[in-house]
């Protein structure tokens, strides 16, 4: 007590607690803010596609077909008289839905089977893992072509027929994360405490994973976005009479010559949705690795 009398106030060690550290948050990574701006402006043009279209996109002209770009027609018409920029505008809606919508329930579904399996073990892990084996030897497109043979073409159809195949990389994916996150502490404590198995794999184990699996989800929907369209481009897609960037192109193939925007337009639309979506998923990976 002396010795801290004797010293000056300032030599003193500061007994007041520190202030808490404020949480460090990992920096986007610049393909996340990329695909995220170029992701937004796809979204607004698409949303508002058929509000700003100049002319209907189904309505044929024969007089006026395979125009060239003018003041009436911003990028010309296609070989029936059509608009092409008008058809540009609302011919990504069903092949983004569809995309969207397929990864959606390939990424639950797969997710869910991935956990459960883990979590469960032996045979029903050894069946799951044998089915995922078993389909993802099949082609996606070929699976498509034979339900869509099959079930006759539709929304229905493509939906359920890039389902089938589309949630085996993500049952994969969900087991090996579930089987990392079952060695953590907290699961056994969890268990020892006597909580349910449903409770831990809500709990614990789905939100500790969303984050991989939704990255995944992003990185794969350029693909399935190439396969909606590849069907399309061969007539099992998106049928006539609604616009779809795909058919456009396969529309346009004999003209290519004559008139390469029919071609390029719809092809740059594709890509450019497709590298938005992808970039957002490489954003979320890199930025995930961060510490």
């Amino acid at each position: 007590m002396a010795l801290e009398a004797a010293l000056p106030d300032a030599a003193l060690p500061s007994r007041s607690p520190q202030a808490p550290r404020r949480p460090r948050f990992a920096r986007p990574h610049w393909t996340l803010v990329a695909g995220a701006l170029l992701l937004v402006l796809v979204a607004v043009t698409l949303c508002l596609g058929p509000t700003l279209a100049p002319y209907d996109p189904t309505a044929q002209t024969l007089i006026r077909r395979l125009k060239p770009p003018s003041e009436a027609h911003w990028l010309g018409t296609d070989h029936l008289g059509r608009d092409v920029l008008s058809r540009l505008l609302v011919g990504g809606h069903f092949a983004v839905i569809i995309a969207a919508v397929t990864l959606t329930l390939s990424a639950v579904f797969g997710t869910l089977i991935g956990v459960i399996s883990a979590r469960r073990g032996g045979l029903v892990d050894e069946i799951a893992m044998r089915s995922v084996d078993l389909l993802i030897s099949f082609p996606e497109v070929v699976v498509a072509i034979f339900l869509i043979a099959l079930l006759g073409p539709g929304y229905g159809t493509l939906i359920l027929a890039l389902t089938v195949v589309g949630w085996t990389p993500f049952a994969r994916l969900a087991r090996g994360l579930a089987i990392e996150i079952n060695a953590k502490p907290y699961i056994r404590a969890a268990e020892i405490l006597g909580c349910s198995r449903r409770f831990i794999i809500l709990r614990h184990i789905i939100p500790n994973a969303i984050g991989p699996i939704s990255a995944m989800a992003f990185l794969r929907f350029g693909h399935k976005m190439i396969t909606v369209g590849g069907l399309s481009y061969i007539g099992l897609g998106i049928q006539p009479p609604h616009a779809d960037w795909a058919a456009m192109m396969a529309e346009a193939q004999p003209y290519i010559e004559r008139a390469p925007l029919l071609v390029v337009c719809p092809g740059l639309a594709i890509f450019l949705t497709a590298l938005s979506v992808t970039w957002i998923g490489q954003g979320l990976s890199q930025t995930g690795d961060k510490p």
